[in-house]
């Protein structure tokens, strides 16, 4: 066996033992993989019922229902779309209609989303980038928050404020 066969066979099996691991590493994280959806998305996608997702936008005011047994419902909105969420647990202090929210769960057959998982954002500087981004395709994104931070703009925003053609 010559030198360039046994460095050709060496490569090749370098090689096959990469593709290997990558594709060994890939089918693990198959399940893990959570997308994020805002409410049109998931209008628009027409995303199988099933599927586990990230839904992203605001609480939508007025939507908030607090249940038996520490069930939870309320609307996810982007203003252009809502989802109707149904959660059982305790929720972020932070949580309130109006503010930004990520619910991590699967959506039904009936369109609704049941989450396992809700996030809040913990100052008035943060909010989830994919939900910002959101936001801002939306139009309902307003620059110059407190301390110069972004902040969304809510139906309390709007009365406060006035419509955005007014100002």
């Amino acid at each position: 066996m010559t030198r360039k066969s046994r460095r050709l066979i060496l490569i090749a099996a370098c090689g096959s033992v990469l593709a290997l691991a990558v594709g060994l590493i890939l089918f693990a994280m198959s399940g893990s993989i959570v997308f994020f959806r805002s409410p049109s998305d998931i209008a628009l996608q027409g995303i199988a019922p099933g599927t586990r997702l990230r839904l992203g936008g605001l609480v939508k005011d007025g939507s908030l229902k607090r249940g038996p047994d520490q069930t939870v419902d309320f609307s996810v909105t982007d203003t252009n779309a809502t989802v109707e969420v149904q959660y059982k647990g305790l929720l972020p202090d932070l949580f309130r209609e109006g503010q930004g929210v990520v619910a991590e769960g699967m959506l039904e057959p009936g369109g609704r989303f049941r989450a396992d998982t809700v996030l809040a954002k913990h100052d008035e500087s943060y909010m989830p980038r994919e939900v910002a981004d959101a936001l801002k395709a939306q139009g309902r994104w307003q620059e110059g928050g407190s301390n110069g931070s972004p902040k969304a703009v809510t139906a309390s925003t709007e009365k406060t404020l006035g419509p955005r053609s007014e100002r």
